[in-house]
């Protein structure tokens, strides 16, 4: 877990303002007060004081951002426990599951579906409406959300010129990469189109120098999908927040 938890220390700060408070990386968005993108990772093997934890609660409430923190509780096993003392309460508690170009398992979309990267913003704005739904978000995407994620490794699953669900791959540092935003519009799921999305992706970054691809599921559930392209359980990821 120390070598994912090094890639998320390492990315997290693209496209964010950061602040070293104490053993923690605290990470603040640009343009976004929204919690999922504001949020601080501890070192590994951190054993932060009373005094450090307040002044990363501060740091936060200054920015009128809520304090909050997501790390991997393998690389850091003490800080929940020190989070928790503090007044923190666990969100959420999520495998981090794992995929070798050996693990990897080929998953066929059904005949109606293509799977391709976009080739245009139009489509990056068409296929980030359709995740941000799934997820529970507005429909409406920024010109700055196409320009951030213009550069990633992205692909879409389309019928015709419908758009029906996508995903995507972080950028590859020191030969792993993260897929996030996996997503199927409602009316289409149950097909296999999320099993086959992820497959393809993890392939196209394996292709592309990636040695080991992980993801954290928004629930236990969807890891089914997941292992069904040959991902597995390697951790778990815990979500804390100050209320």
């Amino acid at each position: 877990m120390s070598a994912l938890q090094a890639y998320v220390r390492a990315t997290a700060p693209i496209g964010r303002d950061t602040e070293r408070i104490g053993p923690f990386l605290a990470t603040f968005a640009q343009a976004s007060s929204h919690p999922m993108e504001n949020y601080a990772i501890p070192d590994d093997g951190a054993k932060p004081s009373s005094s450090e934890i307040a002044s990363l609660i501060s740091a936060y409430q200054q920015r009128n951002l809520l304090p909050r923190l997501e790390f991997f509780t393998d690389a850091a096993p003490d800080v929940e426990k020190s989070l928790v003392g503090a007044g923190f309460t666990l969100e959420r508690r999520v495998p981090v599951m794992t995929c070798t170009a050996e693990d990897r398992v080929d998953c066929v979309a059904p005949d109606h579906i293509q799977l391709r990267e976009p080739s245009s913003d139009d489509e990056f704005r068409r296929l980030r409406s359709v995740q941000n739904v799934a997820f529970g978000e507005p429909p409406e995407v920024s010109d700055a959300d196409v320009e951030r994620n213009r550069d990633y490794l992205t692909v879409l699953a389309e019928h015709g010129e419908t758009i029906m669900g996508g995903g995507i791959a972080l950028d590859i540092v020191s030969g792993a990469t993260e897929i996030v935003g996996i997503a199927v519009a409602a009316e289409h799921r149950g097909q296999g189109i999320a099993a086959a999305i992820t497959a393809h992706l993890t392939r196209l970054a394996h292709e592309r120098g990636a040695r080991t691809a992980f993801l954290t599921p928004g629930d236990v559930g969807i890891g089914t999908v997941y292992r069904r392209a040959g991902y597995q359980v390697a951790g778990e990821c815990v979500h804390l927040s100050l209320t």
